[in-house]
């Protein structure tokens, strides 16, 4: 019966002891699983603050992109506003240009009338006025008249030609000249010829001992007395440059009105 009794005593101690080394393997087991949850909740904590930090920066390059993207928006827009404004501008000018090119088509075919009576004009004025140069004055109106003639010159071009062909005219007026050329008449000779303005035209043969001088009144040549030979030949050297400037004498046909008028 004692034997019995140790025998349950050492079963039950044998048990405890069993008991209590199961229950220290099962905590150490649940620790290690415990530590191996913190560590896998750390390792996806550290993911997801990389995956956050990656986003982060995703969204800082995006807000930059937008940033700058605004502001070359920004700029876009203002410089189509001045191409607009541009765009104004020109349609302006343009229309300026077409109302400018039917006045000047209108003005063309009012201007062309003009230039031919001009050159009608300069024509009779050459044909009537003292005949100096007169081959090279009329040659100039005769191609005035065939510039008229030409497609491919603008009226602008036309209408300068006209100008320098009435300020040639108007130069003759205020210059004194000397040139050799021929003396119209029975037997045409060679002469040097001086030419004061408009008021005096004489010539003097190639010898110096014949003089003459244009009478506007008979529309003829006739003699010039002697005495005004050294005159001439003064008025020609000053006319070519060959002596300093200086008052010289010279013989004026009276107007025909004054003639009349005295008479």
């Amino acid at each position: 019966m004692a034997t019995t009794k140790r025998q349950a005593s050492r079963l039950l101690s044998a048990i405890a002891i069993a008991g209590m080394s199961f229950t220290g393997v099962a905590s150490a087991a649940t620790l290690d699983d415990a530590v191996e949850q913190g560590v896998e909740r750390v390792e996806q904590a550290q993911a997801s603050q990389q995956t956050i930090d990656s986003i982060d920066k995703d969204i800082r390059a995006t807000e930059r992109d937008y940033r700058a993207l605004m502001k070359e928006i920004e700029g876009l827009n203002v410089y189509v506003a001045q191409l607009d404004r541009q765009l104004d501008a020109q349609a302006k000018d343009l229309a300026s240009i077409d109302n400018s090119m039917s006045q000047a088509a209108l003005v063309e075919r009012q201007i062309t009338p003009l230039m031919l009576r001009m050159i009608d004009a300069v024509n009779q004025f050459v044909a009537a006025d003292v005949p100096f140069l007169k081959e090279e004055r009329m040659a100039r109106v005769s191609k005035l008249n065939d510039l008229m003639g030409r497609s491919d010159v603008t009226a602008a071009e036309k209408y300068r030609k006209v100008m320098e062909a009435y300020q040639a005219e108007i130069e003759y007026g205020r210059t004194i000249e000397s040139y050799r050329g021929e003396l119209e008449g029975e037997t045409p000779r060679e002469v040097d010829f001086l030419r004061i303005g408009r008021i005096a035209l004489v010539y003097q043969s190639l010898d110096g001992q014949e003089l003459g001088i244009w009478n506007t009144n008979s529309n003829s040549w006739q003699p010039l007395a002697p005495e005004y030979k050294s005159k001439v030949m003064a008025g020609i050297r000053i006319a070519r440059e060959q002596a300093a400037p200086d008052l010289i004498k010279v013989p004026v046909a009276a107007p025909m009105m004054a003639q009349q008028e005295a008479n």
